[in-house]
Parts: C-alpha cells; structure tokens; sequence
C-alpha cells in the first residue's frame, strides 16, 4: 500500500482515507500564511463564542436537543482547533511517496496555529453521468459524496443538522423550561 490509497472498510461504500486539510472545510483556503493565522483566531473566537453561549442555554435549562447540538459543534470545533494547532508541531511533513513521522529530530513541519487538519473518512456512496439534459453538468461524471472528513466535521455537521431540523421547536419564540425529569413546564 503506498501514500494516498484508500483502505476499504465497508466494500465501496466507506474507505479510511489520509488526507492533510490545509484549510477549513472541503479544503478551501484563504490567503496563504496570514489566511491560515486568521482562520485559526477566527475558529478560537467562535470557540468561546459557542461556548458562552452553550453555558448560557445550560444555566437556563433550555431543550435538552439544543443543548446537544450546540455541544456537539463545541466539540467538534475544539476538535479541529486542537490538530489544526498542534498537528504541526509534532509531525514531520508527509508527502507524495514519504509518511510523516511524530516527533521528528527537527520539529514539526509547522508552528502553532499553522498546521494541518488531518480527515479520513470516505463514503463514496454511487457514482454515474449527469443526464445530457442537465445545464451546465449534462454529460459530466459525479461521484456522491466526495469530501474526506473527521470525527469533529461530523460532531459540527451532526449539530447543525439538528438544528436545521427542530430550529421551530427551538427559537418560536416561546421559552421551553424542562425541570430535571425533563417534563415541559
């Protein structure tokens, strides 16, 4: 097995797949060096943001889902931040045909706030030709659900999908207390 191949799991279906994130979500980038220090401040604000706000909802007994959701995206953003901040201080910098190695004589392959976000899962799940009949895509290969992604993307996906789905339950605008037995008030 060399760099860069997949090691199925389930058939077709899903593959652990190593890849090194240099940016935020699908690989997207912004502005080299400078871009990547400003993204990584950017994510510890919203790191404390979220989580006075998840503090905020504890100490009010909000809904217990919304409680969930917004921890799972705490999570999932600590997550990041942690290997997007210490990845490349203990790993040497992988490469086409070289494996990064962890503690490596001269240091890691980048300071603090500067390294990379490592993904792995892959859940390629069917692939086809767009119908000719499609603008702009008619004709064109599609492969569903391409992005490789992490533990903390799905905990941030996971809690937005929550939200998206009960956000009438949770902002109507009428204040839902639950007592300890989770009875509505």
């Amino acid at each position: 097995m060399e760099i860069g191949d997949s090691i199925p799991v389930l058939g077709s279906w899903f593959y652990l797949h190593f890849v090194e994130n240099v940016g935020m979500a699908y690989g997207m980038t912004i502005g080299g060096s400078w871009g990547k220090l400003a993204l990584s401040i950017f994510r510890i604000l919203a790191i404390g943001g979220i989580g006075y706000y998840l503090y905020t909802i504890i100490i009010k007994k909000y809904h217990s889902l919304l409680i969930i959701s917004i921890s799972l995206i705490f999570a999932g953003a600590i997550g990041n931040v942690l290997d997007s901040a210490f990845y490349g201080l203990i790993f040497s910098e992988s490469g086409p045909i070289t494996l990064a190695t962890m503690f490596p004589d001269g240091g890691g392959y980048a300071g603090f706030l500067y390294g990379k976000v490592v993904d792995m899962f892959y859940f390629p799940m069917f692939e086809g030709i767009w119908p000719n009949w499609m603008p702009f895509v008619g004709g064109d290969y599609y492969l569903f659900f391409q992005p490789v992604f992490n533990i903390a993307d799905a905990s941030i996906s996971i809690g937005v999908a929550i939200l998206i789905i009960f956000q009438k339950k949770f902002y109507t605008g009428k204040k839902t207390v639950y007592t300890e037995d989770e009875e509505e008030i």
